[in-house]
């Protein structure tokens, strides 16, 4: 994937003033890319860019910058959310914003149907979106997907999504592994990465066919159990779209995490570089859910297991926040998914550079977003406390910074 070009975004933000220098003091550093955290740390914005970032002591602070004391807080990229649906809720990427999302992409939605987020008044993140997903019929979300009938328009609509601005190609479910490969290699002649919801393909075959990247832990179930049972789920989802919700946590629920499969996928997942999207927050079951049992709470259960074994594997995981999720308030969601990869093993630090650098590595944008270092686009955010030692300091953003340019007054 790293012969590809940069993603960029559909939108325009506000410009940061020319001449205008500012820095941030007295914050912990999180720089996004796994170093250790740096106390009592100096960032300097030029115009929208980074121009130095490190310890007080080694920072040489411009005359006349503008001083901002985040002495309590700590400093870090803008988050990335991988994996955002807008559903018509019109105001949500802003409130994402104000909660420090400062770029996401939405793997499945119309284009136009962002029209609306980006004529509003209020600051919005950077936008990446994929278009609608390609899907066979009959489609499980029929206004959010493209069907194609075989590889010809499967190509064609790649080339369409394209032209319209798509940052990447989202593949779903009922595409059979011919089409699949077809998305792909158009994709890839078009300098787009491809990402897919899977469940009934077999998610060795589509990383095999050119995948670069996959949705959802769910996606993984056909390719960890027997064929006889990925085979009768796959016939039961054909059958009727609405099966995959009971039959999904059922085939989850017997799932051995210790069996040859498993290892097998994720040695193929390390072996490919293949980006993993667990969006593990959306299929949160615990006992004792209202309208949820133990077959799914057992499954939820493997799930984070799988997610366990897949970061050691050394699988590239990201964060995504899937927008609305069972065990949040509307905006949290994506601080939720954090506090699930920790519960699945990932440390804090792990956690915060999926959650920048290798977000941004998905998207393509690491040369120029993702990480505080000299050069790169001043998107950041203040939290008070130190999220390398609690992740719920991500629950305060006191301040966020898009293009060098404060979003909002401070908190």
């Amino acid at each position: 994937m790293d012969f590809l070009p940069p993603a960029r975004e559909i939108n325009r933000v506000a410009e940061a003033p020319a001449g205008r220098t500012l820095a941030i003091t007295g914050a912990t550093l999180f720089d996004g890319r796994g170093a250790p955290p740096v106390p009592d740390a100096v960032v300097v914005v030029r115009e929208g860019r980074i121009l130095a970032v490190g310890p007080r002591d080694s920072v040489d602070i411009p005359a006349g910058a503008e001083i901002v004391d985040a002495t309590g807080q700590s400093v870090m990229p803008g988050l990335i959310d991988a994996h955002f649906h807008l559903d018509g809720d019109i105001p949500l990427p802003s409130l994402f914003l104000q909660r420090g999302v400062t770029s996401l992409r939405d793997p499945g939605a119309w284009i136009e149907a962002y029209d609306p987020v980006r004529s509003s008044a209020a600051p919005i993140p950077r936008l990446f979106l994929t278009g609608p997903h390609l899907d066979a019929p009959p489609p499980a979300h029929p206004k959010d997907a493209l069907i194609v009938l075989d590889p010809a328009e499967a190509r064609a609509a790649v080339h369409r999504l394209a032209d319209q601005g798509a940052s990447a190609i989202k593949i779903y479910y009922r595409l059979p592994l011919g089409t699949i490969r077809a998305v792909n290699e158009a994709a890839h002649e078009r300098g787009l990465i491809t990402t897919a919801h899977l469940e009934i393909a077999d998610a060795g075959d589509a990383v095999r066919a050119g995948l670069d990247g996959v949705e959802h832990v769910t996606s993984f179930g056909t390719a960890i159990v027997p064929l006889r049972e990925a085979e009768d789920f796959r016939q039961a989802v054909l059958a009727d779209n609405a099966a995959r919700g009971p039959t999904r946590y059922a085939l989850w629920s017997n799932v051995d995490l210790d069996s040859p499969r498993v290892r097998a996928i994720l040695d193929l997942l390390v072996s490919e570089g293949t980006f993993f999207t667990p969006t593990l927050a959306i299929f949160e079951r615990r006992p004792g859910d209202p309208g949820s049992n133990d077959v799914e709470a057992r499954a939820f259960t493997n799930m984070l297991g799988f997610v366990r074994r897949a970061h050691g594997s050394g699988v590239r995981i990201v964060v995504g926040s899937h927008s609305a999720v069972p065990h949040a308030e509307r905006g949290d969601a994506y601080v939720r998914e954090m506090e699930l990869l920790y519960e699945a093993g990932l440390s804090r630090g792990e956690i915060l550079s999926a959650a920048t650098l290798e977000n941004a590595r998905f998207f393509r944008i690491q040369d120029r977003l993702g990480t505080l270092e000299p050069g790169k686009i001043a998107d950041l955010i203040l939290v008070r406390g130190n999220p390398g030692e609690d992740l719920s300091a991500l629950r305060d953003v006191r301040r966020v910074m898009l293009n060098g340019v404060w979003v909002g007054p401070p908190r």
